[in-house]
Order: structure tokens, then C-alpha cells, then sequence
């Protein structure tokens, strides 16, 4: 078994949040330089979330009953071939059947039938916890990444999480203002902008206006400064418009957001 497989048996463990510190830390790392390994990851978390995403109804007590039944006919054949940690380790497998994916996903489909106990939900609860940590955690280790499609990835990443916290706002501000990088600063306005109901992410662009060099990236962070009507920039843009060798199409962008806002 090659280095590549065996870290594809852990890709399930990762995304549920079962991995320790050093072995999460170790695949993240593998991570960022195979494309094959982050192609498999995707595979296994798409199967994986669409799980997270099925509703839970109330079936019939017929239902249920016939369910279960099954479900103890299933248990009883399955105990014949091949152990659960094995299903789940060819989850994490790139060339995962359509097929066989399916039944994976009706077999847990119809044990959602079953309900679930209020235990049960608290510790669902508690696992989308730690596996929303992990996605945080590995979008602030790709941003320390020295290849700048990577770091732009990390920034691209936030639109995946449901929320976020002061560390990682923290991190798109810092990348905002630091990055050597103009494409990576323009695509950290713009996932700042999709976070604009955070005052922290408020006041930090506001204060990121008269830092900024670049054209390109004053002229973005003007319309995202329209975009939210945040009247508390318009002293940052009066700062700007007295900078020495201000480009023409940023002073008149600039005259016109003060406008708007005004």
C-alpha cells in the first residue's frame, strides 16, 4: 500500500472529526501537495455531507416496522462479508462506484427513518462541531501556504463554511493587507464582502483603505464599501484622495463611492 492509500483510509475519520491532532495534521499536510488525494476528499465528502443534509420525517409505524425488519436481515448478511470500517474505508477511494454510492446513502437514507433520540441529535450536533473546526483549521493552514493558488483556494474555501470565527477573519484580514500576492488580496475582499454582516470584517476594510497600493484592489474594496453603505469609510476615503501619486481612475472611483454614500 502506497502513501497515497493509506492516506485515503483516514479521508472519512478527517471529515467526520475522528482524527487526533498529529494524524489530522499529517494528512492536511498531504493535502496541500496532492491533487489526486484532494480529488478523493471531495468524493468522500460529498457523500459524506449529503448525508448531513437528509431530512428527518416521521414515517408510519408500518414503515418503521418493515424497516427494521429489513434493516435485521441486512445486519445478519453483512456480518458474513466485510466490516463496517471497511465500507467507510472505500468511501475515501477517487474512483468511488455511482452505484454503490447509493446504496451507502439509501441504506443510511432509511435509518434516518428510524428517528433519532435527543442523545442522538446532541451528538450530531457535537460532531458537526469539530468537523466545522477541522474545515477552519485546514482553510488557516492553507493560508500559510508559499504557493499562491493554494493561499487563493484557502481564501476561496470560506464560501464553504456556514460560519466563522474571529480567527479566521482575523487571517483574511492579515492576507488582506500582507499578501505579496494581488489576485490572492482580490479574492480576499471579495470573501470579506460575502462576511460583510461581521462588524469585525467592517472595520477592518475600512481601516485596509488607505494601506492598500494597489488600484485594483482600492477599487474593490471602494465597491464593497457601496456595496454594504458603510458610511464610516467615507474619512478613509477622504485620507486617500490627499495620498501623492493616487492613480486617476482610483480618485475618481473614489469621489464617486464618497457620493453615494454621502
Amino acid at each position: 500500500m502506497n502513501d497515497c492509500e493509506e492516506y485515503r483510509e483516514r479521508l472519512a475519520d478527517w471529515h467526520m472529526g475522528r482524527l487526533d491532532t498529529t494524524a489530522a495534521a499529517e494528512l492536511e499536510q498531504h493535502l496541500n501537495t496532492c491533487a489526486d488525494c484532494r480529488e478523493a476528499l471531495a468524493a468522500t465528502s460529498f457523500v459524506l455531507d449529503s448525508i448531513d443534509n437528509l431530512q428527518d420525517p416521521e414515517p408510519p409505524v408500518r414503515v418503521k416496522a418493515d424497516f427494521r425488519a429489513m434493516l435485521d436481515d441486512f445486519k445478519a448478511a453483512e456480518k458474513k462479508k466485510v466490516s463496517v470500517g471497511r465500507i467507510w474505508s472505500s468511501l475515501s477511494r477517487p474512483r468511488l462506484s455511482l452505484a454503490y454510492g447509493m446504496v451507502i446513502l439509501l441504506c443510511i437514507g432509511g435509518a434516518y427513518l428510524l428517528g433519532r433520540s435527543n442523545k442522538q441529535g446532541q451528538e450530531m450536533q457535537e460532531l458537526h462541531a469539530r468537523v466545522h473546526e477541522q474545515k477552519q483549521t485546514m482553510m488557516l493552514a492553507m493560508l500559510d501556504n508559499p504557493l499562491a493558488s493554494e493561499r487563493m483556494k484557502a481564501v476561496n474555501y470560506t464560501s464553504d463554511l456556514k460560519e466563522v470565527d474571529k480567527r479566521v477573519i482575523d487571517a483574511l484580514l492579515a492576507t488582506l493587507n500582507n499578501d505579496p500576492n494581488v489576485n490572492v488580496r482580490l479574492s480576499t475582499v471579495e470573501a470579506l464582502a460575502a462576511l460583510g454582516n461581521h462588524p469585525e470584517v467592517r472595520t477592518g476594510l475600512i481601516k485596509s483603505i488607505t494601506t492598500q497600493d494597489s488600484p485594483i484592489i482600492q477599487l474593490a474594496i471602494a465597491d464593497v464599501m457601496v456595496k454594504l453603505q458603510e458610511k464610516r469609510s467615507l474619512d478613509s476615503f477622504k485620507e486617500l484622495l490627499k495620498q501623492k501619486g493616487l492613480d486617476d481612475e482610483v480618485r475618481q472611483k473614489v469621489k464617486e463611492t464618497m457620493t453615494k454614500l454621502i
